[in-house]
């Protein structure tokens, strides 16, 4: 394939499936061919080199493709709703201060086909599998198994990495009577809408609330809604219950 420098991508968005169509994401090849009136093969080759064929049937020429970005949930397999950010930087707060941060927060890229309002997912891909892998908050008994990641601070909602992260806001309060630092955060990622505009993506954020709970001092964590114009990206899985709500036990 090209070098990153040479080629230009696709954007997320809808795209018409007429008789052929190419989609390119970085090391990341994706073609739709028609065979027949009613039938398209898939083909994609991702960045490990893996080959996916698929035939698709279909009752309508009416289809189209949207590609958009989801939750990192299913490189290398499909475990956790959970997500583990190891932040590149500790965040420290005196006692009944607060900060607001941004960071990068990693994502998929998930295809739907789309028969009227109806989106069907057909595939996902990941651009960054090196990056991509699991990580265990708590015990080896009791803990939740998460997906892990490493993150840096981002400037604001126009700093993410195209088709690698998004951009999500995260609002820290510490509500002790003394100082608190904060170097992670786990929460539920699928109660979190992801948006886009071009090759760009944010997240909806995270509010932290750091208090005492009885003798345990622990940190809550909520999601918190993004106002945006970019368009909303479809959930890849509307089977999962949403969990709104997060407690992590501070050091």
């Amino acid at each position: 394939m090209s070098t990153a420098s040479e080629t230009t991508f696709s954007n997320y968005g809808i795209y018409d499936l007429g008789d052929n169509l190419e989609l390119l994401l970085p090391n990341t090849l994706i073609t739709f061919q028609r065979i027949s009136d009613d039938a398209f093969s898939y083909f994609r080759e991702d960045s490990e080199g893996k080959i996916i064929e698929k035939i698709i049937p279909v009752k309508s020429n009416d289809v189209k493709i949207k590609l958009v970005p989801i939750p990192p949930l299913n490189h290398p397999a499909k475990r956790t709703n959970y997500v583990f950010l190891k932040l590149d930087k500790e965040i420290h707060l005196g006692e009944n201060s607060a900060a607001s941060i941004f960071v990068h927060c990693p994502i998929e890229i998930g295809i739907f086909l789309i028969y009227g309002d109806n989106h069907e997912p057909l595939d996902w891909v990941t651009c960054n599998p090196l990056n991509s892998r699991f990580g265990l908050y708590g015990s080896p008994d009791t803990g939740k198994l998460c997906k892990y990641a490493e993150v840096s601070l981002a400037t604001d909602y126009d700093d993410s990495v195209s088709y690698v992260n998004a951009v999500m806001h995260i609002v820290i309060e510490n509500t002790l009577s003394f100082a608190q630092t904060i170097s992670k955060v786990i929460f539920p990622i699928t109660d979190n809408n992801l948006y886009y505009k071009d090759s760009k993506s944010i997240i909806d954020g995270i509010k932290i609330i750091m208090k005492k709970r009885a003798a345990v001092n622990i940190a809550e964590v909520k999601p918190t809604l993004v106002d945006t114009e970019w368009a909303t990206a479809p959930a890849w899985d509307k089977s999962i219950t949403s969990i709104h709500n997060m407690e992590m036990t501070l050091e």
